[in-house]
């Protein structure tokens, strides 16, 4: 099993949330789950298609995702599985068997936007909401920390053989 972790980290707050999620996923009590981290600029379909699981990562700029995490969902939407219905409705069926995915984001003031934004994407794709949203704002403590691990560690535990 894997799981992709597709994350813009600019800044230290971030880097520091994505590295909580990265060692949560990779938690040694987690067995038979595999890692694969990428930035949002990098990260491809062919990479999202294999992967049993997604966690998504961003900063919330200006009451939005970044323009990053925006380009992977540009770039990748169509062929990993997003679909629109004539009216621009998400066009995606029930949640059985879909992929699992989990979000975290940062934010100085607010992440309202950012939070909404991915969500609004992700409701037309054939994943599944897998673990509450971890939204910071302000200074990341050693309780964001945690949090991020968690976060990390329900995701492959749910993929965990």
């Amino acid at each position: 099993m894997r799981v992709l972790v597709v994350h813009h980290s600019p800044t230290a707050s971030m880097r520091r949330l994505t590295e909580a999620v990265v060692a949560g996923a990779g938690d040694e009590a987690i067995e038979g789950v595999e890692v694969v981290v990428r930035g949002a600029l990098d990260a491809t379909a062919e990479e999202v298609l294999a992967a049993d699981g997604i966690l998504l990562g961003t900063p919330a700029n200006f009451g939005y995702m970044s323009g990053a995490l925006k380009h992977f969902f540009d770039s990748t939407f169509l062929e990993i599985g997003g679909s629109l219905a004539d009216d621009g409705a998400a066009g995606v069926g029930g949640a059985q068997g879909r992929k699992p995915f989990g979000l975290y984001v940062h934010g100085r003031y607010d992440t309202t936007g950012a939070v909404r934004s991915v969500l609004t994407i992700v409701g037309a794709l054939p994943w599944r909401q897998a673990a509450p949203v971890l939204a910071v704002l302000g200074e990341v403590t050693s309780d964001h920390d945690a949090a991020g691990h968690e976060l990390g560690a329900t995701l492959a535990a749910l993929l965990s053989p």
